[in-house]
């Protein structure tokens, strides 16, 4: 018995020893782990990605799976340039986009001794100044806790360097992190040079592909060219037997011309000018133009056509030409500019037969896709002369057929004018009466989605109040049915997008109610329904449940799917309503109580309802006057050091006491000022307000006046953008107050309903000494991102996590854990709402530094007036 104790007592102690030697296999195995996978994904990116840029995201977050790299870069060394380019570049501080810089600039840097030397570099907060004591290199950029940069290497020659650095206390490197990094870099090399290799021969099969594309355009132009000249031959054949022949009429004789030229030189427009036998009218007996349709018969003047005809030669005409012939007085002035300014060029040749000249033709182009040219010149001149010809021979034919048939057209004319005018008083009678169905359809109908509109439903709604106060016992009930992100939906997808979504609405709200239900459109988003004959208000709820869920339903608009809900508002009808607004007022109510409760649901009206609408809207008129008359009584809290409970600044906050509801709760008027578009008004009162007093307190002397500071509470409207952020600045200079005199309050819940991406404004806001502060921490999320995002000087703890501190361990127990992280991120904390002793007495042992709250200002000793308004 005694034996086997012994030998189990080994045993334990063997395995002790063990414990060690398993703890460093095990690290061993997790380090090969992360480099095995950190190689075979660099392996996929080689395979994978074909664009350098593609790339280097994709290094920085395989190298942030083995170590901390928030910061990281990547340079070459362009040697034949004496350039370092930083492909990549990501700081947490260093906000600037570094491209290429000069290696002679860089020489003594870090980047710039790991490039020169080929050598890694670890330097860490500890060591940092003995090495660079040490050396040449020169710090430059934001000073990180720890920088780790290894060279990048094609054999021995140094390509260029990738460097991680870190800003936080918590995230440190370790000489495995550098060696991981060097065991990486080396295949980081190869990754790059296999996809630029695929880069470059993506190019070069690009730039054949364009090649070739070149060849092919030369020979489809020379095939154009041989076209053109088959075509020619025809239409000099076609030409030639249109003018040995004289049967037809001239119309069809004058559209062969035209689609023999447009064929051959492309012609849209042409036009034949004949001079009659004074030689004073100019006719147009063929016009065929694309942006002058008509023209007329005119006196010889200063036009084109008469230039040509005075010349007797044929013209290519373009805008410089035009110029030159009005500066000659051979063109109009007003005709120049008016042809300048659509024309592109026009050919014209004058008809000539036996030394005189009958007319002209020409053709004539606008814009930039024909240009004619001298080929196309010589070519209207040559055919010129055959045209004339016939058209002489079409003369003298033409005028014995015309006298012979004139006769019967006027007899013809006049048995068609009779009909013409029977038939157009018959169709005049049938436009009136469909004008007039469609006049009255129009009237009481909604022109977008064809539902009835706010006539007709009034209409019916009167009725259906009528037959209420007739037959008591009949049910009517109306819905007030509001869209959401409509407005969205219409500026991002356009107006005709809108439109769809609208009448897709409408043919969903259809096919939830009953055929006998009226569904009317009275503007914008807003649909109503009138409902009768049903057995109970259930019935009409299920119709509402209905349409909220049919609404919810993705929409697809231009092959996106866009999502919007509704809000509905039921209003039962009574004997009591006298006029159809009444009901449509109180289902307005209904739906707007619905909006404020979450959207997505439907509401039933009561009275109460009302009153409250009624009074939110005396509270926004009261509250506009207020903010314009600059009427608001101002008062101040200060923020105690719980030590010694002195004041370490003062929150200035407003008190609003209405004529006939009272005091108005703090959270109520700034939501009201938020509802009502007032969120920059009211900042700006409050910050107008804040440099008063501080400009009040300098010049009355009074006891540390220089050191006391003025806060506000500022809505999140002013962090959306950088720009916002660097006018609220300079308005503060401009007051000529010093920005670190002011602490600006952010409310925790404001940050919980918008983005997140506040840091680069705060970060401006923070440059410039203003003391930033997250009120009301604890009362939303209470997400710990903000403590380690935002760089705010104070977290000020929400009063109902305060109030609970006596009596909830578990509470202290957290303040206590959030007490510790504002010594790692470097903010104090302040508790709100600090009523009792207990609540300091728990405050201060948990070592919370600063509070705020009644107990603090009746027993500390204080000079800050609490009414603002009396001290200035």
């Amino acid at each position: 018995m005694n034996s086997e104790n012994v030998a189990n007592e080994l045993s334990l102690e063997e395995l002790r020893e063990l414990v060690p030697q398993l703890q460093q296999i095990t690290k061993k195995y997790k380090r090969s782990e992360r480099i095995q996978k950190s190689l075979f994904d660099i392996s996929e990116l080689a395979s994978s990605i074909n664009e350098l840029s593609s790339l280097y995201p994709a290094i920085h977050e395989i190298i942030s799976d083995f170590m901390p790299a928030k910061s990281l870069f990547v340079a070459f060394y362009e040697e034949e340039n004496e350039l370092i380019d930083f492909v990549y570049f990501v700081d947490e501080f260093d906000e600037q986009v570094i491209q290429k810089v000069s290696a002679e600039e860089l020489k003594h840097s870090l980047t710039g001794h790991l490039l020169r030397t080929g050598e890694h570099l670890f330097l860490t907060r500890e060591n940092r100044q003995t090495l660079l004591n040490n050396s040449s290199i020169k710090s430059m950029g934001a000073d990180s806790v720890d920088w780790v940069g290894v060279p990048l290497k094609r054999g021995s020659q140094v390509i260029g360097a990738i460097v991680v650095q870190s800003y936080d206390e918590t995230e440190r490197y370790s000489q495995e992190d550098l060696e991981l990094l060097l065991f990486v870099s080396q295949h980081i090399v190869n990754c790059l040079d296999r996809v630029k290799s695929r880069e470059l021969t993506e190019k070069t099969i690009r730039q054949r592909t364009k090649q070739m594309r070149q060849i092919n355009e030369e020979l489809q132009e020379e095939i154009s060219e041989r076209q053109k000249v088959e075509a020619l031959q025809q239409a000099l054949f076609e030409i030639s037997e249109l003018s040995a022949s004289i049967e037809g009429n001239m119309d069809d004789f004058y559209r062969t011309i035209h689609d023999i030229l447009s064929r051959l030189i492309g012609a849209p427009n042409c036009y034949i000018a004949l001079v009659d036998n004074d030689n004073k009218i100019l006719h147009f007996p063929y016009y065929k133009d694309e942006v002058y349709p008509q023209v007329k018969s005119r006196p010889l003047g200063l036009g084109v056509t008469e230039y040509i005809i005075r010349n007797g030669s044929a013209e290519l005409i373009d805008p410089t030409k035009v110029k030159q012939l009005a500066a000659n007085n051979e063109l109009a002035v007003d005709t120049a500019n008016s042809i300048s300014k659509k024309m592109t060029s026009l050919i014209g040749v004058p008809l000539v037969v036996d030394g005189i000249i009958l007319g002209v033709i020409a053709v004539q182009s606008y814009g930039n896709e024909k240009r004619y040219n001298l080929r196309d010149l010589e070519f209207l001149r040559y055919v010129s002369h055959h045209i004339a010809v016939a058209l002489e021979r079409k003369k003298y034919s033409d005028n014995i057929q015309a006298y012979n048939q004139r006769l019967a057209n006027e007899v013809k004319q006049r048995t068609e004018e009779l009909h013409t005018t029977n038939a157009f008083l018959q169709k005049q009678i049938e436009e009136r009466k469909q004008a007039q169905l469609q006049l009255e359809h129009d009237a009481h109908h909604d022109s977008l989605t064809g539902l009835a509109n706010r006539t007709l439903f009034n209409t019916r709604l009167d009725l259906a109040l009528a037959s209420k106060k007739r037959y008591a016992s009949h049910n009517y009930a109306v819905i007030f049915i509001d869209l959401d992100r409509f407005k969205q939906i219409n500026d991002s997808l356009g107006h005709y997008a809108g439109d769809e979504f609208l009448k897709e609405v409408a043919r969903r709200i259809d096919s939830c109610i009953r055929g006998h239900d009226l569904l009317a459109r009275l503007g914008g988003d807003e649909f109503v329904v009138l409902f009768d004959n049903f057995e109970t208000a259930t019935d009409i709820e299920e119709i509402a449940s209905r349409i909220i869920k049919s609404i919810a339903q993705p929409f697809n608009i231009e092959n996106k799917d866009v999502y919007s809900g509704a809000s509905i508002g039921i209003a039962s009808i009574e004997s009591g309503y006298q006029k159809a607004d009444e009901v449509l007022r109180d289902a307005d109510a209904a739906m707007y109580q619905a909006k404020s409760l979450g959207r997505g649901r439907y509401i039933i009206f009561d009275k109460t309802m009302r009153e409250k609408l009624l009074e939110e809207l005396e509270i926004e008129s009261a509250f506009r006057k207020v903010l314009n008359a600059d009427a608001f009584e101002n008062y101040s809290q200060p923020v105690f050091d719980l030590q010694n409970k002195q004041a370490i600044y003062s929150e200035c906050y407003i008190r609003w006491e209405h004529p006939t509801l009272g005091r108005i709760k703090r959270e109520q008027y700034f939501q009201l000022a938020e509802q009502s578009g007032l969120t920059v008004e009211m900042d700006k009162f409050m910050l107008n307000k804040a440099c008063n007093i501080l400009r009040y307190w300098g010049q009355s002397n009074l006891n540390n006046a220089h050191q006391r500071k003025v806060a506000i509470n500022l809505s999140i409207h002013h962090l959306t953008q950088t720009c916002l952020a660097k006018s609220l600045v300079e308005y503060i200079k401009i007051c000529g107050i010093e920005p670190n005199k002011l602490v600006f309050e952010f409310d925790e819940n404001a940050l919980n309903r918008s983005s997140l991406l506040f840091l680069p404004a705060i970060k401006v806001l923070k440059r410039a000494g203003i003391t930033l502060v997250l009120d009301n921490f604890g009362s939303g999320l209470a997400s710990l991102s903000y403590l380690y995002t935002y760089p705010f000087d104070y977290v000020k703890v929400d009063h109902l996590f305060v109030k609970s501190l006596t009596r909830s361990e578990r509470n202290l127990k957290l303040l206590e854990s959030l007490r510790a992280i504002s010594g790692h991120l470097n903010f104090k904390l302040i508790a709100e709402g600090i009523d009792t002793e207990e609540q300091y007495q728990a405050l201060v042992n948990a070592k919370c530094e600063f509070g705020q709250g009644k107990y603090l200002e009746a027993s500390s000793k204080i000079d800050f007036a609490q009414n603002l308004d009396k001290a200035i």
